[in-house]
């Protein structure tokens, strides 16, 4: 070409490589409006286009219904586990609170009035502890030997009290005395020694509380009837008489901490529950090979999405001279990308942790066919959903209101409509503050959520308040640098003959699709 070139005049040889230097330019734009269009197309343009079968959004569709399946199933496993430590809790009232009525008073269980009804209560804890194995209905038993029941009661130090008078003498420091009872020594001679011991005599003016504690072991073994392996608990029991009021009525509260421990020897004879678990096992499996299967292939479109951006910024710089604004860089790093990435490696991190985080996906599949209202009505549901399983996973063991599926949704729906908030919020079991401080964050994000916005906004929506939006859609959103480096090329190169493809409808070509720039 330089040969060729010396032997022309200087003008047209300079004319000559810009015009070649123009075609290339030409051909490179071409090519770039090209990839950009496709780039933009949905799924269902995609294969009218190239036939290029939606592999992401089958994969999504498919993770969806595996992921809640799994969703599910956990939640009804741990529905069992509440379930078990509810009865539990209400069978430790009954065999071990004397008089206990089955419902609790107050934030207590029950109370008392005389000093005999205390020294009887007392006793009765011992007694029932000690004729545990022969009373009870339920698989428990002593944690082991060196473990018991412990008493422990907490006074003034020395006084008078003289009401008569109006006159009392009282140091207001507290002194705490305990004893301790061995599940095997209970019936024996030092047993009894102990419970004659000065212990027991209780002066009530000076008297704060008496609490008992004791560790309880049990076996969950209705888990078989749901095809699972049983679970081992341990109870640790306290029950507190408290008499800090000093004004005649002492208030009984029970409390009981279940810790879920694996049981350590344990023989099972069927092989329906072994099957089951294999199953569970390999479904999980199939859950975090296909949740990576739409990792790779959704960091592989953001990858490419920002080598397709910086394709169009260097050719922007090089042709018009100018940089792409920030908002055009944007339109190619996808929003619904970077979610499903989080979504999959946290329910990868739940599948191995034999938890679950839900998913989502779908609501840009109604976008041009569906009402606004049943796509405003779609994700609202969504966004009720993950609340409702939310709930139901993290709260249902501390929140009677959330221990079953039907039971939460019912209760988030009284919440949008503002009834029994406040019982809500109380009745939450402060024995976590990292679970007490969940439930307001909870609780305060899906009230203001949907009552202050999503309400709100479906309100609007029905009483047509959206009419500006409406005309902006009509004529035309701003047209951007992107939009108009587009909009001047015929969407050629992407025709091809009519298939059909049975399973995805969304993909039959439309005479009226022809002339239609695709651009999302």
């Amino acid at each position: 070409m330089e040969i060729s070139l010396k032997y022309l005049p200087g003008g047209r040889a300079a004319a000559s490589g810009n015009m070649m230097a123009q075609s290339d330019l030409d051909l490179k734009e071409t090519a770039l409006k090209e990839d950009l269009k496709f780039y933009f197309m949905n799924p269902c343009e995609k294969y009218r286009a190239r036939h290029q079968i939606p592999w992401k959004l089958a994969l999504q569709i498919l993770k969806i219904l595996m992921v809640t399946t799994q969703l599910i199933f956990f939640g009804l496993s741990n529905q069992l586990v509440v379930s078990f430590k509810e009865e539990n809790t209400i069978a430790f009232k009954h065999l071990f609170l004397k008089g206990y009525s089955g419902v609790d008073e107050d934030d207590y269980s029950c109370s008392i009035y005389t000093q005999q009804d205390a020294y009887d209560s007392i006793f009765y804890v011992i007694n029932q502890y000690k004729q545990l194995k022969n009373i009870s209905l339920g698989t428990l038993g002593y944690e082991h030997e060196a473990s018991g029941l412990k008493i422990c009661k907490q006074q003034y130090k020395k006084g008078t009290m003289l009401p008569a008078n109006d006159t009392m003498s009282i140091d207001v420091s507290t002194e705490t005395e305990c004893i301790f009872f061995k599940p095997q020594e209970l019936a024996g001679k030092k047993a009894e020694l102990k419970l004659n011991s000065s212990f027991f005599n209780l002066e009530f003016y000076r008297l704060i509380q008496v609490e008992i504690s004791f560790k309880l072991k049990g076996i969950a073994l209705q888990t078989i009837h749901a095809r699972e392996l049983p679970d081992c608990y341990a109870f640790q029991n306290t029950i507190t008489f408290n008499n800090r009021a000093h004004s005649g009525k002492i208030k009984i509260y029970f409390d009981s901490d279940t810790d879920i421990q694996e049981c350590k020897d344990w023989h099972i004879f069927g092989s329906v529950l072994q099957k089951n678990t294999q199953y569970i096992l390999v479904f999980d499996g199939f859950v975090i090979l296909s949740c990576v299967a739409s990792l790779i292939l959704c960091t592989r479109s953001i990858v490419l999405a920002l080598r397709l951006q910086k394709r169009f910024v260097n050719f922007f710089l090089e042709k018009y001279k100018r940089h792409v604004c920030h908002a055009d860089r944007l339109e190619f790093i996808n929003g619904w990308y970077v979610l499903v990435i989080i979504s999959d490696v946290m329910t990868i991190i739940g599948s191995i942790l034999k938890m679950e985080i839900k998913a989502k996906v779908l609501i840009l599949t109604m976008q041009a066919s569906l009402p606004k209202v049943l796509r405003f009505c779609c994700c609202a549901g969504m966004i009720y959903l993950g609340y409702t399983f939310c709930g139901w996973i993290v709260l249902g063991p501390y929140h009677e209101k959330f221990e079953d599926l039907n039971t939460v949704a019912e209760c988030l729906f009284s919440l949008v409509n503002g009834d029994d908030m406040f019982a809500t919020f109380a009745q939450i079991q402060q024995k976590s503050t990292l679970v007490w401080v969940f439930s307001r964050l909870y609780l305060y994000s899906f009230i203001s959520l949907f009552i202050y916005m999503i309400l709100s906004l479906f309100i609007a929506l029905i009483t047509d308040s959206y009419d500006t939006i409406k005309k902006y859609q009509q004529s035309g959103f701003p047209v951007t640098d992107l939009h108009e480096f587009l909009k001047d090329h015929a969407s050629v190169g992407y025709r091809k003959e009519q298939t059909s493809m049975p399973l995805i409808c969304c993909c039959r070509r439309q005479e009226s699709d022809d002339n239609l720039i695709l651009i999302n």
